[in-house]
């Protein structure tokens, strides 16, 4: 009887394993997705392109209005599988995540394929099931496997934000700057100093964080009809990655500069600033700001111009309006 049980037992586990679904109780604190019981019966659950934050865990994704794309991986062939979205652009009204964690018959389920060795998965997010509300918008995916008896669950963020900047720019002739003559440029992103509060940085992107920054000059009108600048070559250029951004641009003689400043987060979301400014001498450094009268249809930012005390000109460029209250907003 013992040699039958053992039999018995040996083909039940036999055959969990052949549809993935070999049932692990995760240890004691650890949810669903979680923890490496959870592992073992869990799948891979990705969305295209996403960005994982490596301090906070939290992932994002950039919204796309042709959908997303959802692929869940297991590590060994599985049947009887379920993908959902919860908390979708129809929660968003009604308190978002938090609610559609509570409420799972609202849970959409998608359409997907899966491929041949039953191992991945493929479902699309359609542009009405995505959340639509702007800024960082919450979402989850579940997964449900083995005809409902193991539940899987990720979060995502989708984020619809553009990267934002606070820029001083002043101007210096002096030798040690220039040498050989000219004026030099320096850009800086501001921080603001408050007695009672950190510094405040007006620089970066109100949801996943800005990834890198670059920045061209030219001496000669740089757009086509086409709104592209390959037809001129800068006579400076820089770039970075983060917060803060800071360069000195090289000695400029008197004349009329066009300038493209861009900004792009960890998701591909992009602020692209034209620029344009005269240099009207070289004693004092004096520079004043021009409109860039870039082509029509130029999908391009153009940053409100305002002076410091010392005349400076400080550039706000805030496409999403998510910068910080602290940095000010043009205007103020």
């Amino acid at each position: 009887m013992k040699k039958l049980l053992l039999v018995l037992m040996v083909v039940a586990l036999a055959s969990f394993l052949f549809v993935g679904c070999l049932p692990t109780t995760p240890a004691e604190g650890e949810g669903e997705g979680d923890g490496d019981g959870a592992a073992e019966i869990c799948p891979a659950i990705t969305v295209d392109g996403s960005y994982t934050d490596p301090v906070s865990g939290k992932t994002y994704i950039k919204f796309d209005a042709a959908g997303m794309e959802v692929v869940v991986t297991y590590a060994q062939p599985t049947e009887g599988v379920g993908i959902y979205l919860v908390g979708g652009a129809w929660m968003m009204p009604f308190g978002g995540v938090e609610l559609a964690e509570k409420a799972g018959f609202w849970d959409l389920e998608l359409s997907y394929t899966v491929s041949a060795d039953g191992l991945t998965y493929t479902a699309e997010i359609p542009f009405w099931m995505i959340p639509w509300f702007g800024g960082c918008q919450p979402f989850m995916i579940k997964v449900v496997g083995c005809e409902g008896l193991c539940e899987c669950v990720e979060s995502f963020i989708t984020d619809w934000d553009s990267p934002y900047v606070k820029l001083e720019v002043t101007a210096s002739g002096d030798l040690e700057d220039c040498p050989c003559g000219g004026c030099a440029l320096t850009v800086s992103s501001v921080t603001e100093e408050f007695t009672c509060d950190p510094d405040v940085v007006c620089c970066g992107d109100a949801c996943s964080g800005l990834a890198s920054w670059s920045f061209l000059l030219f001496d000669e009108y740089p757009w086509n009809v086409c709104c592209d600048t390959g037809c001129e070559d800068p006579i400076f250029e820089d770039s970075g990655t983060g917060c803060p951004i800071t360069f000195t641009t090289s000695c400029l003689d008197p004349g009329v500069y066009y300038s493209v400043l861009s900004l792009v987060d960890n998701v591909g979301n992009e602020t692209n600033v034209a620029g344009a400014f005269e240099v009207l001498d070289t004693d004092d450094c004096v520079m004043v700001m021009l409109d860039p009268e870039e082509p029509d249809g130029c999908d391009y930012d153009i940053a409100c111009v305002l002076e410091d005390a010392e005349g400076n000109p400080i550039m706000f460029i805030d496409p999403s309006d998510t910068m910080d209250d602290d940095c000010g907003t043009c205007g103020q």
